[in-house]
């Protein structure tokens, strides 16, 4: 057996319809995205899971929730796995920033690897930390099924670096929607990516709905 870690993002936020930036904010699900939550214990339930780590905000834990409600599970919660941190632009609009930051948001935009939104963190520094927690997760459990609920683009960060991926370019490369859920195995030849972003768990009508 080897090891296989399943990155889960929340589910849909109530920045969903806003669109506006949410990194710090704790943002609380919509009932679509506690339906999401519900819709991934149901059919994940019969997984052997060793442990569940959460990023400490609302949306996180409450995607988590159902499932660790269900078996039994102890969330461990990680600032590690937090979202990107916005900085000043944590609850304005794109439209908003382009205005009032329009130098600091194009250099992000070209390279966010090494460019921060004002008063943010860069992809570098996001990977940092989200690795940390993965390599407490490696060094605790050789084997078994590990799940992480974190954030769009926290979770695509991660990839970008486990897989070798340029990380200024998890936007370009890796779609995460609500809900997605993303497997890597890590075995003897590294992390292999196993999913990417599968909402095949969930209803039609929930999957036509993309999230933030």
């Amino acid at each position: 057996m080897s090891l296989k870690v399943y990155f889960l993002r929340h589910g849909e936020t109530t920045y969903s319809e806003t669109g506006a930036y949410c990194g710090e904010l704790d943002a609380e699900l919509t009932p679509e995205g506690a339906e999401m939550a519900q819709a991934f214990a149901d059919a994940y339930r019969t997984t052997p899971w060793a442990a569940v780590y959460v990023s400490p905000k609302k949306r996180t834990i409450a995607t988590a929730k159902p499932l660790c409600d269900a078996l039994g599970l102890e969330m461990q919660q990680r600032s590690g796995l937090e979202e990107i941190h916005y900085g000043k632009w944590e609850d304005h609009s794109v439209e908003y920033v382009k205005q009032n930051y329009w130098d600091d948001y194009v250099h992000w935009l070209a390279e966010p690897a090494w460019n921060a939104p004002t008063g943010g963190e860069t992809s570098v520094e996001i990977a940092t930390r989200a690795a940390q927690v993965v390599t407490e997760i490696r060094e605790k459990y050789a084997i078994g099924n590990v799940l992480v609920v974190s954030h769009k683009a926290t979770i695509r960060v991660l990839l970008c670096s486990l897989l070798g991926i340029d990380l200024g370019r998890y936007r370009d490369r890796i779609e995460m929607m609500a809900g997605g859920v993303s497997v890597v195995k890590f075995d003897l030849h590294g992390p292999l990516l196993q999913e990417l972003g599968n909402r095949a768990y969930m209803s039609e009508t929930l999957r036509a709905r993309t999230g933030t």
